[in-house]
């Protein structure tokens, strides 16, 4: 069966489900909210939400579809799932790490990966990165990698030269 749409990862929030689609749509310069729902009076015992207040955002970045669900305290992120932002250039790496990484938690930075102010993972990375670790001299790439937080192309490059 082939799906007609692509898949839409659903981010469940607390509370902060605007204030995080927000900063997304401000870091993404190719983003956009499609659509904002509502809680009602409907459910509300089991959701406990008021209402009137958000209950979804449907957003894109990039293009990419997401949900930003506002369902209460019930589930957190873990590093388990990450976004990868596919980079072509040391800037694009510089802009996306330290936008996404502002208010993040400084020690869940290790090899590219980052958790933003909301606790969601992300790796930013350059595009050649799958290239670079499966190359001949992957052992190198790795060695240099590891130690490192933030990637850095031009030492991931040498290393695999």
């Amino acid at each position: 069966m082939q799906l007609h749409r692509p898949i839409q990862p659903c981010l469940w929030f607390d509370t902060q489900a605007e204030e995080a689609v927000k900063h997304y749509i401000a870091i993404f310069p190719d983003a956009r909210i499609t659509s904002v729902s509502h809680y009602g009076e409907a459910g509300r015992d089991v959701h406990g939400m008021q209402p009137g207040a958000v209950m979804t955002i449907v957003f894109e970045l990039d293009g990419q579809p997401f949900v930003a669900l506002n369902g209460g305290p019930q589930f957190r992120f873990t590093e388990a799932v990450s976004f990868q932002i596919m980079c072509d250039t040391q800037e694009q790496i510089d802009y996306f790490w330290e936008r996404l990484g502002d208010g993040g938690d400084p020690a869940a930075r290790q090899c590219g990966w980052l958790k933003d102010r909301f606790g969601l993972s992300w790796q930013v990375v350059p595009t050649e990165i799958l290239s670079l670790v499966a190359g001949p001299n992957s052992d190198a790439v790795m060695a240099a990698l590891m130690p490192m937080q933030k990637l850095d192309i031009a030492v991931l490059r040498a290393a695999a030269r």
